[in-house]
C-alpha cells in the first residue's frame, strides 16, 4: 500500500489560510454578543469556514493498494478500482476536485467517470496505479 499526499499550490494555500483566519476572527466577533444564537452562529462559522479548509489541507491524500485507489479529501471519499481505470492524463483543469494543485492528473474510469488528483510525485503515482506514461 502506498500513500500519496496532494501537491499544494501556494495561491490555494494562501486562499485557504485567509479563509480560516477570516472565519476565526468573524466567529470571535459574533460570539462576543452574549446570546445563544450568536454562540451557535459563531460555532457553525468556525466549523464551516475554518474547519473544512483545514481538513482539506491536512487530509487530501491518495492511497493505492493492489486493487483500489482510495481518494480522500476532507470529508469526501472516492473508491476507484484499478482495473476500471481506462486512462490517466495530465491536466490543469480548474474544476472542483480532490486536488490542491492545478498540476493534476485526470483519471477516467468506469463508464464515463472522471476524477482529478494532484499527487506530489505524479510519475510514481502513475506507476503505482499501473498507468505509466
Amino acid at each position: 500500500m502506498e500513500v500519496f499526499k496532494s501537491k499544494v499550490d501556494l495561491w490555494l494555500l494562501i486562499v485557504l489560510v485567509v479563509s480560516i483566519v477570516i472565519s476565526l476572527v468573524a466567529a470571535v466577533f459574533i460570539c462576543r454578543q452574549v446570546n445563544t444564537t450568536s454562540f451557535f452562529s459563531g460555532f457553525f462559522l468556525v466549523l464551516a469556514g475554518a474547519g473544512l479548509p483545514l481538513w482539506l489541507l491536512v487530509a487530501t491524500q491518495y492511497t493505492v493498494n493492489e486493487e483500489i485507489l482510495k481518494i480522500k479529501s476532507g470529508p469526501f471519499k472516492w473508491l476507484v478500482p484499478l482495473a476500471a481505470i481506462t486512462s490517466v492524463k495530465d491536466t490543469r483543469n480548474p474544476l472542483s476536485s480532490p486536488a490542491l494543485s492545478l498540476d493534476r492528473l485526470e483519471i477516467s474510469y468506469g463508464e464515463g467517470k472522471k476524477v482529478m488528483v494532484s499527487p506530489i510525485d505524479k510519475e510514481l503515482f502513475r506507476d503505482s496505479i499501473g498507468h505509466s506514461k
